[in-house]
């Protein structure tokens, strides 16, 4: 038994019984998006009588209203719908009918297509043309109903001659060619028209055969079909809430938002999800068809059950509070555009989460939200739907089948996240996932929701990133401004030219754009140390901690520091999970008063000196005084970092800094600068912090040191000497002492 008959339609046809509503337009192939120059095109092969394809249909088997062609109601139920053919035939009936069409931004369009009928050309119309009498601007004129060729022919011949001569000849050349193209509509399409009884599989199979290159009808495809016969309403619904979401500023609550905006096929497929509990679309088709598996007869009474399933499920997932609380988790998640989404997917299946608990479980929203926070941001992170999303999702939908209550089913959830985000996750797959280049990479952007999730400020920045780029904040950026913290110029010059390589995700930083332009293309030890210094020792641990930089970064090699980075960027990113989830965080530290130092004695974290460069047994200034408080400094910047004392004596009695003679605090300050600079290096400055304090009515120096970022030596004459902290002395290493020390503490 043959699946088709072939019929020869005259275009004239194809037009009324598209006016009429036989024939309907599903949209089961995509929304109009030709360019007018390809509509011009169509005519002009028309006119020429050039072949211009096959019309595939399809018989609906049913009764009931269709999507229509343009934007007007038609008077019958379709029998036809087209799978093949959509923008041929949207053109046709747009410009023969001078009907508005719907583009894909949801915005009507009128087409005007030109003709020439002395040079027999077709245009798109423009301004030009209009003022130009040679032409008839819109052609669908004449196919109108009060059109009359003749009066036509003659007033479009007398213009022409007003502005140019016209040899007799002409006019009448002119005069044929407008004939010849009211005559258009008897061009002959030949239509495949398949038979009711088809799978949606074979007329997929049929499509993909006639187009050879062209889309594959998807699953989605032919449910949103079906819903054009059996449930016009359902269908008109998702396309105007996409429609809406799709634009700001209307005046009126919409779907609008900076994530996602949603297509209808992406709002069909939350709809399957909660109504249906399915993922696959593949069965979803018959199922909707209410066809028996055996049998393959139609039972109606089951295909209206299952379409009322869909029809709660709608409700629920067009629902504008469900949608923008939903939306709100992905805000938790640390995201904050749809320039940091690399799968939509994630969203609509998250969404369909979110719905299942709600709806289900009737787990309280706020509850219900964070759990999807965390969902979304796993499944983000690990790209869970970027490859076989309706496979995995099936999975996930299979966990989360017959749960008791809402604690189970939010447990559940989180179970989901816990065995993909493991130890060797974090620790192995995540930094190898870093090592790209790849400008949507799923970890760049997870690492990016990380530092808005920990309230990260801009690289050597006061400005939080959250701050920067805030799309609902007017005058934010909605982009991240990184810049290459390895600048392009500077690796050429290193002969680092591969943009694989220059452009990997590790040597990006987000910075201000001041910056930005000041960073250029300097060495990064150029720039660095300089902007690093800058701060606080508590804001530079911050700053090297947000954006995973090794200390003494810029110092490193490319290669080493990208490795090391990735390693960093992974454990930022289980950080903010792990903030994102609740966990704990470590209290700060507190700071110790003077007072309580002096009353705690020296240990391996604080010493005493009673000057800074005075021997207080001869009153002169002694280098040996100076060594003594450089070896101090030099052996906590080596070990785990301390605070020296000077003004104290090493019982713990106040002296005060009398004995040294400085005019003020700050030659004296200006003093040990000198010194750490000249004697230790100027790489350390950052990580020395002096300043001065009250204790017993007498002014002290207290100096503290963090832990160095790479081994500190004291030039001591032609000597470069080492020490170390360790008890409540320090310590000078020699040898291979140093070198063994040094690779524990330096690794």
């Amino acid at each position: 038994m043959a699946i088709f008959t072939t019929t020869a339609y005259p275009l004239s046809s194809l037009v009324e019984d598209i006016e009429l509503g036989k024939i309907g337009l599903p949209d089961i192939q995509r929304p109009f998006v030709w360019p007018n120059k390809n509509v011009r095109n169509l005519f002009d092969s028309l006119y020429r009588g050039y072949p211009a394809g096959y019309l595939l249909f399809w018989e609906t088997g049913a009764e009931g209203a269709m999507k229509t062609i343009g934007t007007k109601e038609h008077q019958k139920a379709p029998s036809l719908a087209i799978v093949d053919g959509q923008q041929r035939l949207t053109s046709l009936f747009a410009v023969v009918k001078g009907r508005e069409v719907l583009r894909a931004n949801f915005r009507k369009e009128r087409i005007k297509i030109a003709f020439n009928p002395l040079q027999e050309r077709f245009d798109v119309t423009d301004a030009s043309i209009v003022k130009d009498k040679a032409y008839i601007p819109d052609i669908s004129v004449l196919w109108s109903p009060e059109f009359s060729v003749f009066d036509f022919a003659d007033t479009f011949i007398d213009e022409l001659k007003a502005v140019r001569e016209l040899s007799s000849e002409e006019s009448r050349r002119a005069k044929s060619a407008i004939g010849k193209l009211l005559n258009l509509p008897q061009y002959s399409f030949t239509a495949l028209t398949l038979n009711a009884s088809v799978d949606a599989e074979v007329v997929a199979e049929v499509f993909v055969r006639i187009n050879g290159e062209g889309k594959k009808l998807n699953q989605a495809d032919f449910i949103m079909t079906l819903m054009s016969v059996f449930w016009d309403e359902g269908r008109a619904e998702l396309e105007r809430f996409a429609q809406d979401a799709s634009m700001a500023n209307q005046g009126q609550p919409t779907g609008y938002n900076h994530f996602l905006k949603p297509s209808p096929d992406q709002m069909l497929r939350v709809t399957v999800g909660l109504g249906l509990k399915r993922a696959r679309l593949q069965n979803v088709y018959s199922v909707l068809r209410g066809r028996d598996a055996v049998t393959g007869e139609v039972d109606v009474a089951k295909r209206d059950a299952q379409f009322a399933l869909l029809t709660q499920a709608q409700s629920r997932s067009l629902n504008l509070s469900n949608w923008h609380h939903f939306l709100g988790a992905l805000t938790l998640a640390g995201y904050r555009h749809e320039g940091m989404i690399s799968s939509q997917t994630a969203i609509v299946y998250s969404y369909v989460l979110y719905l299942i608990g709600l709806v289900d479980h009737g787990v309280d929203k706020q509850d219900l939200r964070q759990a999807i926070a965390e969902f979304f941001f796993m499944a983000s992170l690990t790209g869970r739907y970027t490859s076989s999303p309706e496979t995995k999702f099936d999975f996930d939908l299979a966990q989360l089948r017959g749960l008791p209550d809402a604690s189970t089913y939010l447990s559940r959830l989180r179970q989901i996240c816990a065995t993909t985000l493991t130890n060797d996750y974090w620790e192995i797959s995540l930094p190898s996932d870093l090592a790209t280049s790849a400008g949507r990479s799923p970890s760049r952007f997870a690492y990016q929701a990380s530092l808005i999730l920990l309230g990260a400020r801009a690289l050597y920045s006061p400005l939080k990133i959250a701050d920067m780029i805030d799309p609902a904040v007017k005058g934010t950026k909605a982009t991240f401004e990184q810049h290459h913290l390895f600048p392009k110029g500077y690796l050429a010059k290193l002969g680092v030219t591969d943009l694989r390589q220059v452009n990997q995700i590790a040597n990006y930083a987000v910075v201000e754009w001041p910056d930005n332009l000041k960073i250029s293309h300097q060495a990064p030890a150029a720039y660095a140390p300089a902007l690093h210094a800058g701060f606080s020792p508590k804001d530079r641990d911050d700053m090297l901690r947000w954006h995973a930089l090794p200390v003494n970064w810029w110092e490193m090699p490319f290669e080493d520091f990208l490795r090391e980075r990735r390693v960093l960027m992974a454990r930022l990113v289980r950080d903010a999970y792990r903030e994102l989830c609740g966990d704990v965080k470590p209290s700060a530290a507190v700071k110790v008063s003077v007072e309580e130092l002096i009353a705690s004695g020296e240990s391996d974290a604080v010493e005493f000196k009673a000057t800074l460069r005075t021997n207080l047994h001869t009153g002169l200034v002694d280098e040996t005084m100076h060594l003594a408080a450089l070896k101090t400094i030099a052996g906590f910047l080596n070990a785990k970092g301390g605070t020296l004392v000077i003004g104290v004596a090493d019982d713990g009695k106040v002296v005060g800094l009398t004995a040294d003679n400085f005019p003020n605090d700050d030659k004296m300050g200006l003093h040990l600068v000198n010194l750490i600079r000249d004697r230790i290096g100027a790489l350390f400055l950052p990580y020395v912090h002096p300043h001065f304090d009250e204790q017993d009515g007498e002014r002290v120096m207290v100096v503290q040191c963090e832990k160095g970022p790479k081994p500190a030596f004291l030039k001591d004459g032609s000597n470069q000497r080492f020490f170390v902290r360790g008890m409540n002395a320090t310590t000078e290493l020699s040898g291979s002492a140093v070198t063994d020390y040094v690779k524990a503490r330096f690794p």
